[in-house]
């Protein structure tokens, strides 16, 4: 059976790092991470969302409704931090769409309505996804797919409009690592089955006629590294947004997903600024979406893994960030004591990840510095 790419995702930290997990392991402990070298000062006491904007640039970080609700500490950090929430799962259709003729905003109105009171800018992910919905939308059929969708689009993109930033439209419609059409979309899904290519234009569409003041977004995985699969997908992607171009569809952005991974050594600067600079040659913003590091494949060392995955940070963003079209970047999480990692891409060992800009502890992990020193060091938008 074919894995989605979410799962393939989430299985890739003990598939993909699981296949090398050993020859990865010895490696860092002997080379890459036995004793990483910067320190990563930090001047002044500005946080890291006032260290983004003093840039032009958004810092935010995906936040959870029961985390915010039942953890005061947390939230306070969160707020401090953050000039942007993007809810975890809350705007996804399994939490939005109980039933066929029932929306249930109960858990995203809070997040918004805690957002607008810690002034900061909420968004949303995501209103087209292969996963995440509920078991009703399997008996949808090719006669009322399209009615569903643009209902669905247009009830959830109204009842925020003038209140959100952005949204991921479709998110991670290609399938690089297996899908053999030319254009590698991932052709299994129900939207695909039920209405072709088309349902990405006709999603995008729904949103801009729904609220046109914001910023609608194409959000995809797989595009960071050197490798055959974010190479095809990289590729792939361009396509897509020439397509959507083509069909005067409003997209306005590309986002970026940030899964990295410390013990990988296969980011490329130069294809990766070429890629945001084609992005960017289109008239797109760009958005770093779900940016976090797994430790999953480090030594135990908490000294060695802080460093190394604060240096995987500090490369990353000072690549992408010499791009002016990046205009956010949003953590998958703010700190390790709620992170999908701790599932997803726990270690052999046992042993907490530490993959956030703030710890468990919620106190400030190396990769905290790292990230601020990318946004010292950015160019002013």
């Amino acid at each position: 059976m074919k894995l989605s790419r979410r799962q393939a995702l989430q299985l890739s930290f003990g598939a993909f790092l699981g296949a090398s997990c050993a020859h990865n392991m010895s490696q860092a402990t002997d080379l890459a991470f036995s004793e990483p070298p910067k320190d990563f000062p930090v001047q002044g006491q500005l946080t890291l969302k006032q260290r983004a904007a003093a840039k032009g640039i958004l810092y935010g970080a995906a936040g959870d409704y029961q985390a915010l609700t039942q953890d005061a500490e947390y939230a306070q950090v969160f707020a401090q931090e953050c000039g942007m929430l993007v809810p975890e799962n809350e705007l996804k259709w399994a939490a939005l769409r109980p039933s066929p003729d029932r929306f249930d905003f109960t858990s995203s109105d809070w997040l918004a309505q805690f957002a607008k009171q810690h002034r900061m800018l909420f968004r949303g992910h995501t209103l087209v996804w292969n996963q995440s919905n509920p078991e009703w939308l399997k008996d949808i059929t090719a006669q009322n797919a399209e009615q569903v969708l643009v209902n669905h689009i247009n009830t959830v993109v109204k009842h925020y409009a003038g209140r959100i930033h952005s949204w991921d439209v479709v998110n991670e419609a290609i399938a690089a690592d297996w899908s053999k059409r030319d254009d590698r979309l991932h052709f299994t899904t129900q939207w695909f089955k039920l209405l072709g290519k088309d349902y990405i234009d006709i999603a995008f569409k729904a949103a801009g006629a729904a609220d046109p003041n914001a910023m609608l977004v194409y959000n995809d995985g797989y595009l960071n590294y050197d490798s055959p699969t974010d190479n095809t997908a990289r590729a792939a992607v361009l396509k897509l947004l020439e397509w959507l171009k083509s069909r005067n569809a409003p997209i306005h952005a590309l986002g970026i997903q940030g899964h990295l991974d410390a013990a990988d050594k296969r980011f490329n600067q130069k294809k990766f600024r070429d890629f945001l600079s084609e992005v960017a040659g289109m008239g797109l913003k760009i958005l770093l979406t779900e940016l976090d590091v797994s430790d999953r494949a480090l030594p135990a060392d908490p000294e060695v893994r802080d460093r190394a995955v604060a240096q995987t940070y500090e490369e990353y963003l000072s690549v992408a960030l010499d791009e002016r079209a990046v205009i956010a970047v949003l953590t998958w999480g703010i700190s390790d004591r709620y992170t999908w990692l701790t599932k997803y891409a726990a270690r052999p060992d046992k042993l907490p990840v530490r993959v956030l800009p703030y710890g468990s502890d919620l106190r400030r992990n190396l990769a905290w510095n790292a990230i601020a020193r990318a946004f010292d060091a950015a160019p002013k938008r």
